[in-house]
């Protein structure tokens, strides 16, 4: 009953929210699948762009409507940080991951089983390497988010850019390591649609906790947040 009541309350943001991590992972993760099938024509270094531009692009359509996070340790970093709401976190999440479910199942559908449908997992099984990697890449990340986008002393219409160019740049530098997640539902689509598991858990934990550690380190930046106000 209080899902279906927060549900009511904020139906447009999550579909926003849902609409919006469906297009990430069916860009993303699409360009993945087509430099496979492609022989390479996309590129790593093509790759990382496509993610950071499709992240850019959607935080100036859907900024105003959502917040865009597209991000499950988004989210929760908002909220911890005192600027999300508690009864959005659920619907927002579910949304999120019901969004990436779907970018994938559109994608197995369209262009096959390749590339594991662009499904994250630790270079040679090294899970402790990629995790303490993940916290460090979603913390850079959750920092940018809080710097450009919520303290009102940033430039104005500059956080789309700086948030899209650390993506990309995060995609660039440690993709072939970790796959640069730093996002659960990015990595929840595939592997569900994919069956793929392996140390999936990490692509959960260690996001969250960078974004967590970011917030903590933006309070004492900003006072508490006091200064952002």
């Amino acid at each position: 009953m209080a899902l279906q009541k927060s549900i009511f309350y904020c139906w447009r943001e999550a579909l926003a929210e849902g609409i919006g991590t469906f297009i990430l992972v069916f860009a993303g993760t699409g360009a993945v699948m087509v430099n496979q099938i492609s022989g390479g024509a996309v590129t790593h270094l093509g790759v990382s762009f496509v993610f950071g531009a499709v992240v850019a692009a959607l935080i100036y359509t859907m900024g105003h409507l959502s917040g865009a996070h597209f991000n499950p340790a988004v989210t929760l970093g908002f909220w911890v940080s005192g600027y999300f709401p508690k009864y959005k976190i659920l619907p927002y999440i579910l949304a999120q991951c019901i969004g990436a479910f779907a970018g994938s199942t559109v994608l197995l559908i369209a262009l096959g089983s390749v590339a594991k449908l662009g499904a994250t997992l630790p270079l040679n099984g090294n899970w402790s390497q990629s995790f303490v990697l993940e916290t460090i890449l979603t913390f850079i990340l959750m920092l940018v988010i809080l710097g450009s986008g919520l303290d009102r002393r940033a430039h104005i219409g500059f956080a789309g850019l700086a948030i899209g160019l650390t993506v990309g740049m995060e995609a660039t530098l440690m993709g072939p390591i970790t796959g640069a997640s730093m996002n659960p539902a990015r990595s929840f689509g595939p592997a569900l649609v994919a069956g793929i598991w392996q140390h999936h858990w990490v692509y959960w934990v260690a996001p969250i906790l960078g974004a967590q550690l970011a917030v903590l380190v933006y309070r004492q930046l900003s006072q508490g947040f006091q200064d952002i106000k």
